[in-house]
């Protein structure tokens, strides 16, 4: 049974409080749909390109972009690399919205399977590696870490997957997610694959931590601003079995939760940004609209009519933003139309 060693530091304490409130804050407003619609395209691709480029891919994020509006009809395996994970990352988000995924050893290679699809051997795809790994310094392209043998895998990702389905609920999210992230990369269950696997399911226990625009939060990006730190805080030096029983999970579970309230922190300052464009401020008399629905349960163009000398047409404009924005929505016909906040 995985038992990982870590301490509830003073500072990974405060980063756990600071990243509740900073959640609190962020489910407590109410952003429009086209925004967040908008925010969560610009996350896919900040995602896909963060986890890929950590890994030494090499295009850009606007090309990044570009790609994944558009995939073009022959493709080189860089470019395979993005929409893989891109493609993987979607079907993640489909299923977190559904309900709670399970970590289960058929979940984590299907995800291995979707992100290396093309580019290993079939042998290498969606199945744990029956070969020995050796983790290379991506600065001087020496072994630096020998993963457990081949044979002690499935063992210590069943041990894994174990924990993280008792400790589920139990343990904060942050910090069983974190736990997952680093264990995973030290089990190094797969041939190739690892961190970026790694990284989306840490994504779907993240989801945990009840954050409404959790789409909207790419967390590797924190760590693609200083790639070497990143491989220092998330891997091990040494053979394995020597170091197993020394590893302690404190630092970089502090370090963790840096990325995250880094992350928190850029989102909600891009919110209140584009909240103030003028596509999405509110005015005195859109805020009328939706004070007098807040005390009557609903608005019509009649009530409208009466608290303001708007004409007929603006005030049709008006409630078409709130509809664009999607702080409203529309019920009935003709002249029975009526206007409520959209709700759950």
């Amino acid at each position: 049974m995985l038992r990982p060693k870590y301490n509830i530091s003073n500072k990974l304490l405060n980063n756990i409080k600071t990243i509740s409130v900073l959640c609190a804050e962020l489910n407590n407003q109410a952003f429009p749909r086209t925004v967040l619609a908008n925010f969560e395209a610009k996350a896919d691709s900040l995602s896909t390109y963060a986890s890929t480029s950590i890994e030494g891919n090499p295009i850009p994020l606007t090309d990044v972009k570009r790609l994944i509006r558009s995939t073009p009809e022959n493709i080189r395996d860089t470019e395979r690399e993005i929409l893989n994970y891109n493609n993987a990352l979607e079907n993640l988000k489909n299923n977190i919205a559904k309900d709670r995924i399970l970590i289960t050893e058929e979940f984590v290679c299907a995800i291995q399977l979707q992100i290396t699809a093309g580019l290993l051997e079939k042998h290498g795809c969606g199945k744990f590696r029956a070969e020995p790994v050796f983790v290379n310094d991506p600065r001087s392209g020496k072994p630096v870490y020998l993963p457990p043998d081949h044979q002690d895998v499935s063992r210590l990702m069943i041990d894994l997957l174990d924990f993280i389905k008792q400790q589920r609920g139990i343990v904060d999210a942050l910090i069983l997610a974190g736990i997952f992230h680093k264990q995973f990369v030290i089990i190094h269950p797969f041939v190739d694959g690892n961190g970026r696997t790694s990284r989306l399911i840490t994504k779907a226990l993240l989801a945990d931590m009840g954050l409404n625009t959790f789409n909207l939060f790419s967390f590797e990006n924190y760590y693609n601003k200083n790639v070497t730190k990143y491989f220092e805080k998330v891997g091990a030096c040494g053979n394995y079995y020597e170091i197993e029983s020394d590893l302690d999970f404190t630092e970089w579970l502090e370090y963790f939760t840096d990325g995250i309230i880094d992350e928190l922190l850029r989102v909600k300052k891009d919110l209140s940004a584009e909240m103030v464009s003028p596509e999405t401020t509110l005015q005195s008399h859109h805020n009328k609209i939706l004070n007098f629905i807040d005390k009557n349960g609903f608005v019509t163009d009649r009530d409208y009519s009466k608290m303001t000398t708007r004409a007929k047409a603006t005030r049709a404009l008006d409630f078409k933003k709130l509809l664009n924005l999607g702080l409203i929505e529309r019920f009935g016909r003709g002249r029975a139309v009526y206007y409520k906040k959209t709700g759950p």
